[in-house]
């Protein structure tokens, strides 16, 4: 396939030059080496191409023929070039990203200025708590908490969170305030479960900097944190949430929180995508804008996650 298109481009600097120095001197190369490109044409198309005479070349009624044909796909070929380099060059073009099922809560807040500023990329968004298969499932861009296992991916550091322990006025009027971890034993509590394993979610509390182990009182189970946050708003009991999912409930008062100072467990959100030699614009705009605007701490570059 390389030869053949050698063979094209010899041929068709020739028809214009209507001389093989012509078309060396354009391409670059020697006279006698456009001579060889041009005879390995015809004898793989086995047809004669150009009549050839001391003192000039001129192009055969199929040369003709062809020459017109092979002129049109060469400029194709280029405007193909260009539209590539083009597109590697500006954000455009749809980019699919998958979220936790509550991302949209520290996306959508600056959503519209990323639409705004890269108005030619197509954001198609997916929200679930399910491991998806980044390259298998053809996402552009993952954002995840927890640890990295796919040596195949890039990532980099978004922000951390932190949990709370929150629960709404209602129910801290009827059932009194914990002031100590071992009052947690009393109180109905909210449990989460990961739809990914199964398990349900550890508390992770301290006293003095010792992990305390509780037998916590189950009220309700849950796999949907969207739905742990409406049953802590509507009095069901205490949950055990991220920051940035309770942040508007506390801000409106419809959740307290409890035992401050009291939780250790962080996370840690990271974006992740399939690691290759050229990375795509709208994937390095996308990751350095929610890298610079979801999360205040400084973010880091690291190389592939290892297993």
């Amino acid at each position: 396939m390389t030869d053949n298109l050698s063979g094209v481009i010899a041929f068709v600097k020739t028809a214009e030059a209507l001389s093989f120095t012509g078309a060396a001197r354009a391409m670059g190369i020697s006279a006698s080496a456009v001579g060889k490109n041009v005879v390995k044409l015809e004898a793989s198309l086995n047809v004669r191409l150009l009549h050839r005479s001391t003192r000039k070349v001129s192009l055969t009624a199929e040369g003709q023929l062809f020459y017109d044909r092979c002129r049109k796909i060469l400029d194709d070929l280029q405007d193909a070039r260009a539209m590539l380099s083009h597109a590697m060059q500006a954000p455009r073009g749809k980019l699919r990203v998958s979220l936790p099922t509550i991302g949209y809560r520290f996306l959508f807040p600056h959503l519209l200025a990323f639409r705004q500023a890269y108005p030619e990329i197509e954001l198609e968004l997916d929200f679930n708590d399910l491991l998806v298969d980044v390259i298998e499932e053809g996402f552009d861009v993952v954002i995840r908490s927890g640890g990295l296992a796919d040596s195949t991916l890039m990532a980099r550091k978004l922000g951390p969170f932190r949990f709370l322990l929150c629960a709404s006025p209602k129910y801290l009027r009827a059932n009194g305030r914990p002031e100590t971890l071992g009052d947690l034993e009393r109180h109905q509590c909210l449990r989460y479960r990961f739809a990914t394993t199964g398990k349900i979610m550890e508390w992770t509390l301290s006293a003095n900097s010792a992990i305390t182990q509780l037998r916590l009182p189950t009220a309700l189970t849950l796999n949907n944190m969207e739905a742990m946050l409406m049953a802590a708003t509507d009095g069901h009991g205490i949950a055990y949430v991220p920051d940035f999912l309770a942040r508007d409930a506390l801000a409106q008062a419809q959740l307290e929180t409890v035992l401050d100072g009291h939780s250790d467990d962080q996370g840690q959100f990271w974006a992740l995508w399939p690691s290759s030699q050229h990375l795509s614009p709208k994937i390095r705009v996308f990751v350095d804008f929610v890298a610079e605007r979801l999360f205040t701490t400084p973010s880091t570059d690291t190389p592939p996650a290892t297993r």
